[in-house]
This record gives structure tokens, sequence and C-alpha cells, in this order.
């Protein structure tokens, strides 16, 4: 019971946080959605990057490692600190300014006021949303397995003991694999820990609790404090499963000693034996999954909280060390699970589960090398990382729905600021609602589904580029490279076979060698140039229009 005392205990703390912003709530829905422009140069550094660290850089990178080696830092990591930083400063600094001299909430305002498209919200908002839900089930799916996996025994449905752990939390679950009708009951594979979908479902509760009274202020100051918590409980964890592994009396002792027995084909990028290794332009073309932080709705949102265009220098230059501090002991440790000191040690029935399940693979090291009560904590760190970026999206979409769909194509100035609030909040409990029904269903890799949402994204990177310095970009242009972008996604989306297919890549052959690239090359390839081509054969835009964004800034 000890893990999970002090996991409700941190859900306490963090509900009694969002609640005690929600006195400071100023009653309108600018301060809700937006909190009125007061975010200073730290919550906004601790916002942006908890809101970006979710459950695919702990959970995701950990079981990635595991699976394909350390390389999986230089695929995603070093190019999303570099990259990250660059989008907030070439895009972060010149939407603020705009959205702070127009008004704009939500990227869509930007949109549309910047192609003089009234309707370009009606395809943009199902679009965005759609990519977001992906980006949430991953929270949701990490956040069941973590909690589930540190309150777990053994295997109950065919009773075998893998001999890690004991009973459990709640023995009574090792029993429970099927209902009277002798299909499985929400309890199956619990194996006497907290049912997935039960932890799940307490997760988006507490979220939404604290996201419902607390609107952006009370998401700012949780994903503050979030991030202070994941960060330092993770580099605690780092520092107790190497000593643990390592087995030596100092840390840099136990450190090389874990780190010498990882597996020759985890630690290089070429093939080894019967790994296939990954080629270098696959390696290369996962450079431009990080673009998709130009395009994520919920990080927009958290521009637009900024006091002035100051607070952006701090976010600017610790982000990419923020990063490293997170990604480099996450990708470390799923390395070490793969060796003979941690996998090795495991009983045949672990195994196949941790190689069948790679999100529980950090949770897994964290119970079986670490004593309850710091297992405890660390859970609540693995916690922290996923809830911080929940909250952000489902504030996001409710304030995209009650400002660019009811407020914009409703009745005009109807609606007053308690109504648009209230709208924003009932909107949310339809998300969290739909999000945790998904989440019920066969899961995904979180690392995978991570990485196809964040192509998505992606994907309109060209979009939001040009928006700010194209001139020439036409409204017709920028329909096409929508069309362009998502076609492209749902297609490769399919013939990935949703998913299911973790190591899928758009491959092509020239002088008779085959070459593998990520699918988020050919979706920008793709939206790119529809972009260009439609917006170089149609009529350009108004110069007088134009003024407002390019003349003034």
């Amino acid at each position: 019971m000890i893990p999970l005392i002090i996991i409700a205990g941190y859900l306490a703390l963090l509900l009694g946080l969002g609640l005690f912003s929600s006195r400071l709530f100023r009653g309108t829905s600018r301060d809700y959605m937006l909190a009125s422009h007061s975010i200073g140069p730290v919550l906004l550094l601790m916002s942006i990057f908890g809101t970006t660290m979710t459950a695919f850089a702990l959970v995701g990178s950990t079981g990635e490692a595991f699976k394909e080696g350390v390389g999986v830092y230089g695929m995603l990591a070093s190019s999303s600190g570099i990259i990250h930083s660059l989008c907030f400063f070439v895009l972060g600094i010149r939407l603020w300014s705009f959205g702070h001299r127009y008004g704009y909430t939500t990227q869509i305002q930007f949109f549309r006021d910047r192609l003089q498209s009234d309707r370009i919200g009606l395809l943009l908002f199902p679009i965005l949303v759609g990519l977001v839900i992906p980006y949430l089930l991953i929270g949701v799916m990490a956040s069941g397995s973590v909690i589930n996996s540190m309150t777990a025994g053994r295997p109950g449905p065919d009773g075998v003991v893998d001999g890690a752990f004991e009973q459990g939390t709640f023995p009574e679950f090792l029993e429970m694999g099927q209902g009277p009708d002798g299909r499985p009951s929400f309890a199956a594979g619990s194996a006497g820990g907290l049912p997935k979908q039960l932890a799940s479902l307490i997760i988006c509760g507490v979220v939404l609790i604290y996201v419902f009274f607390g609107g952006m202020r009370g998401t700012a100051w949780a994903n503050t404090f979030q991030t202070i918590v994941f960060m330092v409980l993770g580099i605690v964890t780092f520092s107790m499963i190497a000593m643990k592994l390592g087995g030596k009396e100092s840390f840099l002792e136990s450190l090389r000693a874990a780190s010498a027995a990882i597996p020759q084909d985890k630690l290089i990028r070429g093939p080894v034996g019967d790994h296939p290794g990954l080629s270098k332009l696959k390696f290369l073309t996962y450079m431009f999954v990080p673009l998709s932080v130009g395009m994520f709705p919920h990080l927009f949102q958290h521009w637009l909280t900024a006091r002035s265009a100051r607070s952006f220098k701090l976010p600017v230059v610790a982000h990419p060390i923020f990063i490293m501090i997170v990604w480099v002991p996450c990708v470390l440790i799923g390395a070490w699970a793969a060796s003979d000191l941690f996998f090795g040690s495991l009983p045949p029935p672990l195994q196949a589960k941790l190689e069948a399940n790679p999100n529980i693979v950090l949770p897994v090291m964290v119970k079986k090398l670490t004593n309850p009560v710091l297992g405890g904590f660390l859970t609540a760190g693995i916690l922290a990382a996923i809830m911080s970026s929940l909250d952000s999206q489902f504030l996001c979409l409710g304030t995209m729905f009650t400002e660019d769909i009811v407020k914009h194509y409703g009745p005009k100035d109807r609606i007053s600021d308690r109504q648009s609030v209230l709208i924003a909040r009932l909107f949310i409990i339809g998300i969290v609602a739909v999000t945790y029904v998904l989440s019920l269903f066969e899961p995904r890799a979180v690392f995978t589904l991570g990485v196809w949402c964040f192509s998505g994204f992606a994907s309109l990177f060209p979009l939001v580029f040009a928006c700010i310095y194209w001139k020439r970009l036409t409204r017709a242009g920028a329909y096409a490279s929508i069309i362009a972008a998502f076609g492209s996604w749902c297609y490769l989306f399919a013939e990935s076979e949703f998913a299911r297919n973790r190591s899928y890549t758009v491959n092509f052959t020239l002088g008779g060698v085959t070459y593998e690239t990520m699918p988020v090359a050919s979706m920008i390839l793709a939206s790119t140039a529809a972009l260009v081509l439609v917006s170089l054969i149609t009529r350009p835009p108004d110069r007088e229009h134009l003024s407002r964004f390019f003349d003034s800034v």
C-alpha cells in the first residue's frame, strides 16, 4: 500500500494547488484561457517545458531505448533541444506579438485573420483536435500502465508467479481474470495491482478538476510544480537505479559498470547480428519530428500567456538544457533494462511481459530496484510529467471549441464571459470522456503513437512558417497545404496498420539501393509542395492587409 498512499497524497496535493489557484480567477474568459497575459519568464519556461515533456519523453523514450538502444537520444532528444528553442525564437515571439496586438486567443484566429478566410477554422479545427487526441491518449495510457505496474503483484489470469513481486496491493484482483459471462473483467491482467482502467480514470479526474476550476493560471502553476517534481525525482531515479545495477561503492563506478553491460546492438546505429539497426537517412529524417512544436495548439496558447517578449529569453536558452536533464537518464535506463544485469535476471514470464509492452519498462525497473517509499515518490514524478501535458491539452481544446466554433460561428455578441467559460469547461469534460473511452481499446506503444502524433503536427509546420515569413502565401495555398498534410498523414498512418507496425518507413529505390525515410518527411514534402505551387498560381494577397503582419512588427 505504501506506493499507492504516496501517489494518492501527491494527487491530493496537486488538486489543492489547482483549487487554490482558482481563488485568483478574475471571472473573465481571457483570464481563464490566457491568465490575462501575466506569466513571467520562470513560469513560462516551466509551463512550456512541462507541456512538451510528456509520457512520450519519460515512459516512451525508456521503452524505445529498451527496444532500439541509446540511438533514441540522437534521433529526437538532441535535435529537439535545438529545434524547440529555434521554434520559440522564430515563431513564438512573432506569434505572441500578433496575439498581443490583435487579441488572438487561439491559432485558428491567427490563421483566419492572416489568410482572410472565415472558413479555415472549419477545416483546421477537426484536424487539430484529431491530432491532439492521440497525444492525450499517450498520457492516459501511460498513467494507467505506470500505476498498475507499481501496485501489481504476480500475473493473475494464468496463475503464474513470476518471482519478481509479491501479491500486489489488491490480491483479490489476482483471481478476477474473467467475469460471470466468461469474458475478461476490468481487472483482467491487473496482476493484483490497481487496474489500468481505474488508474487512468483517476488521473483524468484529477487533471479535469484543477483545469476545470483553475484554468490557464492553475495549469501554469501545476505545470511548474510538476516540472520541478519530475526533474528532481528523475535525477534521483537515475542515481538509485545506476547504483543498484552497477553494484559499486561510488556512483561513477556504478554508472560505468551498468553502461558496460548494455548489449552491443543497443549501442550503435548500424546492424548487429539479427538487429537491423537504423539507416542514416531514417536517422536524419527523424529530425523533422520536433518541428511539431511550431503547430502545437496548446503551446501556442502558452506563448500568448507571456507578460512580454522578454519572457521568451529564458525558455529559449534553458529548454535544451532541461531536455538533456530529462532525456539522458531515461534513455540510459531503457538501455540498461536490456542488459543481462537487469533483463537477464528476470523470470521468463516477466521478460515476455516487458517485450510485449515496453510502456512498463520504467515502472518495473523502479519497483524492482528501489524500496516501496522511494518507488512511490518516483512514480509520482512519472505521473507529474504525464499530467503536466494533459492539463494544457485539455484546456486548449476547450478554448478552441469556445473561441473558434461557438463564439465565431454562433450568435454574435450574445455569449457572455461567464457563458464562454462554462462552454469551455463542458467541452473539456467531453474531451476527457472521449479520450478515456478510446484508451480502453487495444493500446499501442507510447513512443510509436507519439511519433505519429508529432508527425501530423510537423506536417503543418510549413503553413505557420509561411504565414509569418512569406508574403506570397495565398488562401488557396494554405488550404492545399492543410489538405495535403492531413491526407498524407491519414494514408501513411493507415499503411502502418494504425501504428501497429512500429518500424514503418517510406522507402524508395535509387540506383538499385533502397532508402528508408520517416513518414514525416513525405508529409512535410507534400504540404510544402502544395503550399508553394498553389500560392504561385493564384492571386497574391492584398498588400494593405499584409502590412498588418509584415510592416509593423
